[in-house]
């Protein structure tokens, strides 16, 4: 072989290892980044360094996702970006779930992280009882999000009609709390955040996590045709919330301060430390994501009484369990 050949061996050889390290690195995670998966959620209150702290420490990066979240006035909105193709997944209530699935939508349940209810129904001092709600306005949100529901679910359980009050969609909770604390209406479902800095006259008439144990706040949700299409995403953006969730609860300090960066918190602002005391008090968030079929089901029997579906649906039609368990195996330290 002459020194030429021998010359032109070598540089096939290179060529073909380089070729191969090219290879690798195009399906490795450098080429992941490319896996855009688009999420969505309700506007960053409080709570948001618990609900965006995947968006922080590359959670999303290292499980190869390329992560764009959008937020939104309330979920039923968010519902209405995922059946139409403009989000992979949301979080929110699932009951919009079961009545969109109830028309022949195909959105499905991954996973439950916000398991008991911070929300409650907060009055003005002259209401001293449930009953007393008789006939005054309360401040909820769309017809079947979480506020709507768990207003309606509440005045059943203290045995009153829901026809009996007027509940007002008043969109997000910094808009009920200040229709609230304006006079507007005598009641309001707000989040637990406003109470620290409300007036002496507003109080917590009833908390949600004791009307309503069986109610969830907030589950991952996707639609049938992202995961077809996406499948092994979804894993890996689940795997990352639970990493981002039960590095959240792990990190007050950080969760804490995540929070009051996200919302331009002032340093005396209290709220940001009591939503996340309170949730931790309260066992509120889960970063396994259950997927509790016995809330589902109890759920699910709410709005059929309410009229909101015509008859129960088969729940293991609503949810998408093989992906939380995909994911529960990526998960660092498992």
């Amino acid at each position: 072989m002459t020194l030429r050949e021998d010359f032109m061996r070598i540089l096939v050889a290179i060529g073909i290892a380089l070729a191969a390290a090219t290879a690798a690195a195009m399906t490795g995670p450098a080429a992941a980044q490319d896996h855009l998966w688009r999420h969505g959620l309700i506007k960053a209150k409080a709570d948001a360094g618990i609900f965006l702290m995947v968006s922080t420490r590359d959670f999303a990066k290292k499980q190869g996702l390329n992560l764009k979240i959008e937020e939104f006035k309330d979920d039923q909105i968010a519902l209405k970006a995922l059946l139409a193709g403009e989000l992979d997944s949301f979080e929110g209530g699932p009951q919009g779930v079961f009545a969109a699935d109830a028309k022949g939508a195909d959105a499905r349940i991954l996973g439950c992280h916000w398991i008991v209810v911070p929300h409650g129904i907060y009055a003005v001092d002259a209401i001293k009882s449930v009953k007393d709600l008789k006939g005054k306005v309360i401040a909820v949100s769309a017809p079947n999000s979480m506020p709507d529901m768990l207003a309606r679910f509440a005045l059943e359980e203290y045995g009153v009609d829901s026809k009996d009050v007027k509940l007002a969609a008043v969109g997000g909770d910094r808009d009920r709390y200040q229709a609230l604390v304006g006079g507007v209406v005598q009641a309001a479902v707000i989040s637990n955040e406003y109470e620290p800095t409300a007036p002496k006259s507003i109080h917590l008439l009833v908390a949600g996590r004791d009307a309503l144990p069986n109610f969830l706040r907030v589950c991952m949700m996707s639609s049938a045709k992202t995961l077809a299409a996406k499948g092994d995403d979804a894993v890996r953006f689940l795997a990352a919330e639970m990493n981002a969730l039960r590095f959240a609860l792990a990190h007050r300090a950080e969760t804490v301060a995540l929070t009051r960066a996200l919302i331009h918190a002032k340093p005396d602002d209290p709220r940001p430390a009591f939503v996340f005391d309170q949730a931790l008090a309260h066992h509120a968030v889960d970063s396994t994501l259950p997927l509790p079929m016995e809330k589902f089901a109890w759920i699910q029997d709410q709005l059929v009484k309410a009229g909101k579906l015509k008859a129960p649906l088969d729940l293991k039609s609503v949810i998408a369990p093989e992906y939380r368990q995909k994911a529960l195996a990526l998960v660092d330290g498992h």
